[in-house]
């Protein structure tokens, strides 16, 4: 009997977790179609306006040119999605609206940390994602991806370095790519160096895992095995259906970055489905996706093959979000989720901008918490 009401309360969680995740997720698309719209329509009716605004832009854009200071990139972490995604909705709060030296990549938002630090890579340099021959084998995906007809910083080297801002999963990402460029990873580019890389900020980095993983689904026990029945079981069965169906207009307005699988239809079948479906192929039976990595034990298997760098500046800023019921603290679980999924995130506007922007290897370090501290 005590089984069975166990088994009840576990099914009516997952009902209502399922519940409160689908509607948040309708939430944020339609205001991301809203705001399209009324950004359309805005332009529509104030074109004069729009054009003064451009030769506005045009001028500040010189200025900027001018001062040659590192750029900023802020790298998202899981669900997220960068500049282009889903709109004008912005995940850091408008940031990259604020200075044209921040850039903000759309990285996979569920694909594993290994695979995201390649594509931030060549996001930045240009040319076509290589996730290198043996992870690509082993994972049972296509070596390369998306084509950078230009990267968003193609001068990046040792003499220009960037600044890294990463949040929850995109400051892991971040410290891989530091040390892929320390080990010279990257066929075609061995000068790449850890010094590439000027200052590594983390806002509410997952460095050391998160439960969080487990209590979604994720086996304690391995840190990889999907619980039979869980709140990503769900999300798995979506994010295959999603990609399988391959509708392109929708995922150019969001897409989970499983591409260099080819779970299209048009490559796969039906039969192609079904084995993904029932965990035979695909990233989720591999394990080449980020779950895995937020869990303990992934993220003790990342952090053994990565180093800190004598002339790299590392922050880290641990971040909650409290409320008072009947006179006890307790975490706002659902308000600290908006902050961070929709960006509106002060550290991530003006303010925090204006700290990173002056900084360069000639300024002296900044005060901060270290990184290994969170």
């Amino acid at each position: 009997m005590l089984r069975l009401w166990i088994s009840y309360l576990q099914l009516l969680e997952l009902f209502v977790s399922s519940l409160v995740h689908m509607l948040y997720g309708f939430y944020i698309f339609s205001s991301a179609v809203a705001g399209d719209l009324s950004q359309v329509l805005n332009e529509y009716f104030h074109k004069a306006n729009n054009n003064v605004n451009v030769e506005v832009k045009e001028e500040i854009s010189k200025l900027n040119n001018a001062n040659d200071l590192p750029p900023i990139v802020l790298v998202h972490g899981i669900f997220g999605f960068g500049k282009g995604r889903l709109g004008a909705l912005s995940y850091f709060a408008g940031a990259e609206k604020k200075d044209e030296r921040v850039l903000v990549p759309d990285l996979g938002s569920l694909t594993s940390i290994y695979d995201r630090a390649r594509e931030l890579f060549y996001y930045l340099k240009g040319g076509q994602v290589d996730y290198g021959e043996e992870h690509s084998k082993a994972c049972g995906h296509s070596q390369f991806g998306r084509i950078y007809e230009q990267g968003h910083y193609p001068e990046w080297d040792e003499d220009h370095p960037i600044h890294f801002v990463g949040h929850s999963a995109g400051a892991q990402v971040i410290r891989v790519l530091q040390q892929m460029l320390a080990d010279k990873a990257f066929n075609g580019y061995e000068n790449t160096s850890e010094n590439w890389v000027l200052s590594v900020t983390s806002l509410s980095g997952a460095f050391n895992g998160t439960t969080r993983a487990y209590a979604d689904g994720m086996l304690p026990e391995d840190g990889r095995t999907l619980k039979p029945i869980c709140l990503l079981q769900l999300c798995r069965i979506g994010v295959i259906i999603y990609d399988w169906f391959d509708i392109s207009w929708l995922k150019n307005y969001y897409n989970f970055g499983f591409d260099h699988y080819n779970m299209s239809w048009r490559k796969m079948g039906i039969w192609g489905l079904v084995d993904c479906l029932l965990g035979n192929a695909g990233p989720f039976a591999s394990g080449d996706w980020i779950l895995p990595d937020l869990t303990i034990q992934g993220s003790i298997r990342l952090n053994y093959h990565i180093r800190t760098f004598p002339n790299t500046y590392y922050f880290s800023y641990a971040t909650k979000r409290t409320t008072k019921i009947m006179g006890v603290t307790v975490q706002a679980y659902l308000e600290f989720t908006r902050c961070f999924s929709l960006g509106f995130c002060r550290c991530a506007s003006g303010v925090f901008l204006q700290m990173f922007l002056p900084l360069t290897r000639d300024t002296g370090m900044r005060t901060g918490k270290t990184m290994m501290e969170h």
